[in-house]
């Protein structure tokens, strides 16, 4: 297709749960006060573990979004999934009926899926036996269930799909829900990411692979992206979900704006299963096309949402990437990583972080890094520490990178 035939996309609904809010406003609002919503686990006993923090989502009741039959039969990353997606719905006050049902899609993003409900199933298996398995594991566990539920739940009968692509899942759904709305394949897309693994294996898996941070004392200031101090990541959980619509139609329909998606590229490392590549070349190209693909000047770039894992790789490898990919202008852009106040998603970290990205982008305000300390002198970029700023934001990208060499860049445009 030629540019001119491609169709213009804009954000036109938001939804969040996350370890800092189960709402929209909630979680904002918990960003720009600083708020860490990492401490002690509480979903199993941890005691056991090298790591026993992590950011859980903290009073979320399914059956606000959900009868306790279905609620029952769909493990918490779909639960997740579906609440964030029939808040983003509701907020874009798009109406899903026979009329439009067909134009309308979802991809959502997971890195595991439902783990917890495999985990719960296999001590049932061991202890009890293969005929005390429930029926409902399989639908409960696997990845496209929150996809596919979502739809179940809003009527969207158009182009549905699930990635997963690790960390990288959440922002992979939103750029290929773009590219399906840019391209005339729908007329508006439910896209992001779930997770909800902060599960014994699991933590235990990535505590095992020197992964996470073991900083237990002070689970609150764990999470320390380009601190010299950081020692690894903090597992969360949670979902973001944006509503991406044809501009025409929203336009059409008096919806309210938030931003313009304008650009998307994914590359691969092709290096290591879980390192990223010295030098960040792969993240620098993904930042690089994601630019090229908005027809963006890197000069216009006012702020990146980072990756940002508080991991000892990563932080350094992105910093390197971004000041590749943008040159000297990368000293005059405002950066910071909501990690350091939600924990790491996994897949869903994608979907709250373009939250996050766009929210800043109506708002004009910039969430800021919290418990950078002691700034890594490898990292010598403006990571917005600790306080929240105000800054006229024209041009925004959000980076998430994942296991495997998987690198997404997400472009967003103020909307004129």
């Amino acid at each position: 297709m030629t540019n001119s035939q491609l169709k213009r996309v804009v954000v036109t609904g938001l939804g969040a749960i996350t370890p800092i809010g189960n709402t929209l406003t909630d979680y904002w609002q918990g960003l720009m006060s600083g708020q860490s919503g990492i401490a002690e686990i509480t979903h199993f006993d941890p005691s056991q573990h090298t790591c026993r923090i992590a950011g859980e989502v903290k009073g979320f009741d399914p059956h606000d979004y959900l009868d306790r039959k279905e609620a029952k039969r769909m493990d918490r990353f779909a639960q997740f999934g579906v609440a964030a997606s029939l808040q983003a719905l509701a907020d874009s006050k798009l109406v899903i009926n026979d009329l439009n049902a067909e134009q309308i899609g979802v991809i959502i993003g997971t890195g595991v899926g439902g783990i917890k409900v495999l985990e719960d199933q296999q001590i049932i298996y061991l202890n009890r036996g293969p005929s005390r398995c429930s029926p409902f594991m399989i639908p409960m566990m696997i990845g496209n269930m929150a996809s596919g539920l979502t739809a179940i739940h809003t009527g969207a009968k158009g182009p549905n799909n699930c990635t997963v692509t690790a960390c990288a899942a959440g922002s992979n759904a939103i750029g290929d829900a773009f590219r399906l709305v840019q391209r005339g394949y729908a007329k508006a897309m439910i896209c992001g990411g779930t997770e909800s693994s902060v599960t014994p294996l699991s933590v235990a898996g990535f505590a095992s692979a020197r992964a996470l941070s073991t900083r237990n004392d002070e689970p609150q200031r764990a999470s320390r992206p380009f601190d010299k101090d950081r020692d690894g990541f903090v597992m969360g959980e949670g979902s973001g979900i944006l509503l991406l619509e044809e501009l025409e139609q929203a336009l059409e329909r008096g919806a309210k704006i938030y931003a313009e998606i304008v650009g998307y590229a994914m590359t691969c490392d092709a290096y290591h299963m879980t390192a990223p590549v010295p030098g960040g070349g792969g993240a620098t190209r993904a930042m690089e096309l994601a630019l090229k693909d908005g027809d963006i000047s890197p000069e216009t770039v006012s702020y990146i949402n980072a990756h940002g894992t508080s991991t000892p790789a990563n932080d350094v490898t992105e910093t390197k990437a971004i000041k590749k990919a943008l040159g000297d202008h990368a000293y005059r852009i405002a950066v910071s990583s909501t990690k350091s106040m939600t924990g790491h998603l996994l897949g869903g970290s994608g979907g709250i972080e373009a939250v996050a990205t766009v929210m800043a982008m109506a708002n004009d305000r910039i969430p800021p890094t919290i418990n950078l300390d002691n700034p890594d002198p490898e990292c010598d970029l403006d990571y917005v520490p600790y306080e929240s700023r105000a800054l006229d934001i024209a041009v925004a990208l959000s980076n998430s990178f994942g296991f495997g060499g998987h690198n997404v860049t997400l472009a967003f445009k103020k909307y004129r």
